[in-house]
């Protein structure tokens, strides 16, 4: 069932599910006009026919009977990690997510249009739902490549894709990243750059980590694109932030991580983390420097440990990123952003 923009503004939106068995057909929903949006099967999607733009999005977890669940919104971003409620409790997280066309990688499936919620888990119980319009909320737009972006399937994940279960209401992640691009090419094709540029509203963050396909791009060239974007972003308002790319899983003998391939050296010899931190000092942008966050937890796992971060288990890479890994280094980024008072 689908409701107008105009409903959504309405009184809190908070119905009641029964107990019933994690896997059974009809969780026996409530008439709550907020879960009504939703099927009656597990996982348990629900759905807003609204416009792209920003939105507050309030859950209440948990019921009568003991619940572990995990709520995640457009293309796979996670809003809430599991959660686990006992018996007769119930918990509200609040979130501002961002709804765009496409919702995930710009040169991905479009998806459906709306605002789509998925509530999973090993025995999920949704209490209560209400979205309401937050056209003022802050945004954090990202620029980056498939390390970053909002992966469509599983076993993939970016860090972008699992940021927003680490902010709350008032804070939107705007993710534009996509497979495949270097700093060249995002700044080429208008489905990126410029559609990112076009989102900026005063005083918003624009991260950018573009460095994994930047393999023969020379040093002049990978700093002046870079330049071009960091201006770009000033020019509209918005506050740039540089992060370095994450680490390829590539261990030395000696247990610590190659000096070339793992931390982004590129096949012309320039080392692409080191040209983000010389950009950062010399720009005075605040830097992440994600790359020495990262190679500090995946030395400290260790060559087998850390293969869980990766996707080395299931497709032998050591580049992409599993949930696990996405949610670890977004938490970086995140304790970044608030270590260096960039957000509350």
């Amino acid at each position: 069932m689908r409701h107008t923009t105009t409903l959504l503004t309405a009184v809190v939106a908070l119905g009641t599910l029964a107990a019933v068995p994690a896997h059974a057909e009809s969780p026996g929903y409530g008439t709550g006009p907020g879960l009504d949006h939703c099927t009656t099967t597990v996982p348990v999607t629900c759905h807003f026919d609204v416009p792209v733009g920003t939105y507050t999005v309030t859950v209440e977890l948990g019921g009568e009977a003991a619940a572990s669940t995990t709520v995640t919104t457009e293309t796979r971003r996670t809003l809430v990690a599991e959660t686990a409620t006992g018996p007769g409790e119930t918990l509200r997280r609040t979130f501002t997510v961002d709804v765009r066309d496409p919702q995930g990688e710009p040169t991905g499936p479009v998806g459906t249009p709306g605002l789509d919620l998925t509530v999973s888990g090993a025995a999920p119980r949704l209490a209560g739902l209400k979205v309401t319009p937050a056209p003022g909320a802050r945004q954090i737009l990202l620029a980056g490549d498939s390390t970053v972006c909002d992966q469509p399937g599983d076993p993939y994940a970016g860090w972008g894709q699992e940021l927003p279960q680490f902010l709350g209401k008032g804070q939107a992640v705007a993710n534009y990243a996509d497979s495949g691009e270097g700093s060249q090419s995002f700044r080429d094709n208008p489905v990126f750059f410029d559609a990112l540029r076009s989102r900026i509203r005063e005083g918003d963050l624009v991260l950018i980590q573009l460095a994994h396909n930047d393999k023969q791009t020379p040093a002049e060239i990978y700093r002046a694109n870079l330049t071009a974007m960091i201006d770009g972003v000033r020019a509209e308002g918005g506050r740039p932030v540089l992060v370095t790319p994450i680490v390829r899983r590539w261990f030395n003998a000696d247990g610590t991580l190659n000096n070339g391939t793992a931390l982004i050296v590129n096949g012309l010899g320039v080392d692409l983390p080191g040209e983000v931190r010389a950009l950062a000092a010399a720009q005075d942008v605040p830097l992440i420097d994600l790359t020495a966050l990262t190679k500090a937890r995946v030395e400290q796992l260790g060559p087998e440990a850390s293969k869980a971060l990766y996707l080395y288990n299931e497709k032998r890479d050591n580049t992409h990123t599993s949930v696990r890994g996405a949610t670890e280094f977004a938490a970086l980024v995140h304790g970044e952003l608030r270590g260096q008072g960039l957000i509350p």
